[in-house]
């Protein structure tokens, strides 16, 4: 009989305890995925959010600016017959609505006016902003388009004239001979998909 000498035999995993310990894994790596991906998920979510937010933020912006600079210039017809009120929105145009601002920045000093003819309308759900290069346009002149606002399924417009009444066009009959007539204020309501109804009330300077 040997003594002191240690047993040459090692005890193994047995079948059973590798299954378990498998099983133990999987289940900490499942729900250490659903964790993660809970986290993307929701990092995803907050990043569609915060864009949403920034595109309607810089459509209101837009409305701001442009509708604040109103300016009572009309602009001469396509064929040179006639003129455009400088504000326009009577459901016969293409645009929704149609106005000449002023305040155009020309940051590369390019040879052309501070004023701008601008247009709005909704086309498959998108809120479309154009501009012309020039006010007096022709008929080839196509305009520089830029898609504002997705998920907008109804977009109005309100106008406040001299008297305190609110028209839904602009001109109204009575003072359509009138191309230079402003109003006193816009009312801009837009209806959107995921955020419902959004409404703004703009003074119109002068």
């Amino acid at each position: 009989m040997r003594h002191g000498l240690p047993d040459s035999r090692q005890r193994g995993f047995t079948l059973l305890e590798i299954l378990v310990a498998m099983a133990i894994f999987s289940i900490v790596a499942y729900m250490a995925y659903g964790g993660f991906a809970a986290v993307l998920k929701q990092q995803q979510i907050v990043e569609q959010s915060s864009a949403r937010l920034r595109a309607v933020q810089f459509t209101i912006r837009q409305f701001d600016n442009d509708f604040r600079q109103l300016q009572p210039r009309p602009v001469r017809e396509e064929l040179g017959e006639g003129w455009r009120g400088a504000l326009i929105a009577d459901g016969s145009e293409l645009q929704e609505v149609e106005l000449t601002r002023a305040g155009w920045s020309n940051p590369l000093g390019r040879p052309r006016p501070t004023l701008q003819r601008v247009g709005y309308r909704v086309e498959d759900g998108i809120l479309i902003r154009s501009y012309w290069p020039v006010v007096d346009r022709l008929l080839e002149e196509e305009p520089v388009e830029t898609e504002l606002l997705e998920g907008v399924s109804e977009f109005r417009i309100r106008f406040l004239d001299a008297n305190g009444e609110w028209a839904e066009q602009w001109p109204a009959q009575e003072t359509a001979a009138v191309p230079r007539l402003l109003p006193r204020a816009v009312e801009i309501v837009l209806e959107l998909e995921d955020w419902g109804q959004l409404i703004r009330l703009i003074e119109v300077a002068g």
